[in-house]
Parts: C-alpha cells; structure tokens; sequence
C-alpha cells in the first residue's frame, strides 16, 4: 500500500478480534507515532499498552471511575468490557511541557497527530483500529489510577486488532469542499 492509497482509504475499524499486533508490529506503529509533529522535539506523548490482563486492569479502572460517580449496574458492567472491545488498547497521553515556544494546545495536538499516525500504521499492516475518547479520557480517577500528572491529558485509547470484517470503504468527501483561498 502506498502513502497516497493508505491516506486516501484509511477509516475506523470498530470490530476488533484477536490477534493484537505482533511484538514487530507494534514497534512500526510506535515507531510512527514518534515521527508526529513535535516542535522543539519535546515528545510531548506516552503510550499506555494494555493487552491481555491490562485490559481487565484497565476495565477496572473505569468501573472505579464510574463506581466513583454513582454509576447503575448496568453502566458498571459495560465500563469492565469496554477494553475487552479489542485485543490491545493503547491509551494515548499528551505529556505537556511548559516551553515559551510550545503552547499546551499545540502539545496535545502533537500527541493527536501520534494517535493519527499509530492507526495508519496499524492500517497498513493490514491491522484495524478505532480511536476512541469519551469521558474516561477526563476522569480525574482514570488519569490519577494511570499515574498521570496534572497537566498530562488522555487524547483517546486506540484498540488494536484483526478487523472481524472488511468494512466497507467510505466513500471519499471532496476536500475542495472544505476549502476556501485567501
């Protein structure tokens, strides 16, 4: 697959089954994140891996969370399986660093940019993968059982996996569309 086509064809891939990615495939995907945009070449990134028992840990760190805030049952429930959605889910830090160059903003774009090229990479590899946020990427609880610092900020959990089927290429929106010259 070429740059273009993989640019062209990318999309989400929501079900996932085993296998996760290979030992090696996971270094080209973590590879690729480390080549994001990073001014002043602060890595302003960390990668959480959960796979196996992780996920469960990382299941039960979000029924805490919602166990926190009063979650039902039922809620509760769905919180344990969320990570068990796919075989690997990378949560996906943005780890600010005060610069007088680099605004916080444009870290956390930097850390978006590294969650945008992981999927590609995946992609490639004949992987799938979705890049999910939601609130647990704001919970304090989560951000504080995954030993985050105040000014780090979960930019969403990529789950990694074997896609259960080929999904259907979406059809490609006209970029012209959303265009305009100066």
């Amino acid at each position: 697959m070429d740059a273009l086509e993989l640019l062209l064809t990318r999309q989400s891939t929501p079900r996932l089954t085993e296998p996760a990615p290979t030992s090696i495939e996971l270094q080209h995907i973590l590879d690729a994140a480390t080549r994001a945009p990073d001014h002043a070449g602060l890595t302003p990134w960390e990668f959480i891996i959960a796979e196996g028992e992780g996920l469960n840990r990382l299941g039960e760190i979000f029924v805490s969370a919602v166990k926190a805030k009063g979650a039902d049952e039922d809620f509760i429930v769905k919180a344990q399986n969320m990570p068990l959605r796919a075989p690997m889910v990378i949560t996906v830090v943005a780890k600010v660093t005060q610069h007088p160059k680099v605004p916080e903003l444009e870290q956390h774009l930097a850390a978006g940019c590294a969650v945008m090229a992981m999927q590609q990479a995946a992609f490639a590899q004949g992987l799938g993968g979705i890049w999910r946020t939601g609130d647990f990427a704001f919970d304090a609880n989560v951000h504080q059982s995954l030993g985050l610092a105040a000014e780090d900020q979960i930019v969403g959990f990529l789950y990694l996996g074997t896609p259960v089927v080929n999904a259907p290429t979406k059809a490609l929106k006209d970029g012209m569309t959303f265009a305009r010259y100066l």
